[in-house]
């Protein structure tokens, strides 16, 4: 009887170890997490969905977004919220980095803002330069002239960045003549595929990131059709950074600088590219790697030097 409860003791020695290392493995095994603070652009595509699901299935990683208008994600990032941002706003960016906030600065892909309106184009501004075409918008808005609505994001956004460096160069003080100058100029306070939505309800114009655009269109109802899209203005520069472990020492600084290196890797490179192409014919954003070589702003940042993981 003795040898018989020795050797089922044995038994449950064993089995004891076998769940024990069973459930180490399991735990072993289990996704590391990487915040991400990024701008609703890339997340309204459905190009961070993907990424998200191919990443977690490569690496082992789990990428947990948060999709907002740059300037709420850069408040985030500041606050030791997140551990990567994805933005596309260079004079927030270079702020941000200046003030300690961010390393691992790198370009990864680019598209253009386009401003899109009604079909019938009540303002006559199709072919017409950006700064020309809000100056027509200002003009006839301001005197009142019916069907005439611009929708601005109204958000801090890199979108709205980029519409008050339109006005800027039109000539116009934004604070001071456009915000608050009328009826037929309307901030939403949302992201893009709100604000594109609302656009849509009113008749209205609006600046847009182009792959957004596309990826309503196509999903949507919206009745919008592209009226301006050609200027140096409306170029698109998108880019990702760590957020410094000086500034915050939780940050998971190595998972976020192998992510980095992902998204400017051949492999990553090619998956943004090859983005939106079966959808929609063509790619929703366009691969730093195509212009690593330029120096004119924006794209004067660089997209190919391997991030290195920062110390705190």
């Amino acid at each position: 009887m003795k040898k018989v409860l020795s050797v089922f003791g044995v038994f449950l020695v064993l089995l004891a170890v076998i769940c024990t290392a069973g459930c180490v493995s399991e735990q072993q095994t289990e996704p590391t997490q990487l915040k991400i603070a990024t701008t609703t652009s890339l997340y309204d595509t459905g190009l961070l969905d993907a990424v998200q699901d191919y990443y977690l299935e490569k690496f082992n990683v789990d990428l947990l977004i948060t999709s907002q208008g740059t300037g709420k994600a850069i408040a985030s990032a500041m606050n030791g919220d997140v551990d990567v941002l994805l933005v596309h706003s260079p004079s927030q960016e270079a702020a941000f980095i200046a003030d300690g906030y961010g390393v691992n600065h790198r370009g990864i892909a680019y598209n253009y803002f386009i401003i899109v309106g009604p079909a019938d184009d009540p303002a006559g501004i199709a072919g017409m330069t950006p700064e020309e075409g809000v100056t027509k918008l200002k003009e006839l808005g301001d005197a009142g002239t019916e069907g005439i609505i611009f929708i601005s994001r109204g958000d801090n956004s890199g979108t709205h960045s980029a519409e008050k460096n339109i006005w800027k160069s039109a000539g116009f003080n934004y604070s001071a003549q456009i915000t608050g100058c009328g009826p037929w100029y309307k901030e939403t306070g949302a992201g893009m595929g709100d604000s594109l939505t609302t656009a849509g309800q009113l008749g209205a114009y609006i600046l847009t990131d182009e792959a957004t655009y596309l990826t309503y269109k196509k999903n949507t109802n919206l009745s919008l059709d592209v009226i301006i899209d050609e200027g140096t203005s409306l170029l698109n520069r998108y880019t990702v950074m760590t957020i410094n472990p000086v500034k915050f020492p939780n940050t998971n600084v190595k998972d976020a600088t192998a992510f980095t290196n992902w998204l400017i890797s051949e492999d990553g490179q090619n998956f943004i590219g090859a983005f939106g192409v079966e959808t929609y014919g063509k790619a929703l954003f366009t691969p730093m790697k195509t212009l690593s070589n330029s120096s004119l702003p924006p794209f004067n940042i660089d997209s190919t030097t391997p991030a290195v993981v920062p110390t705190a």
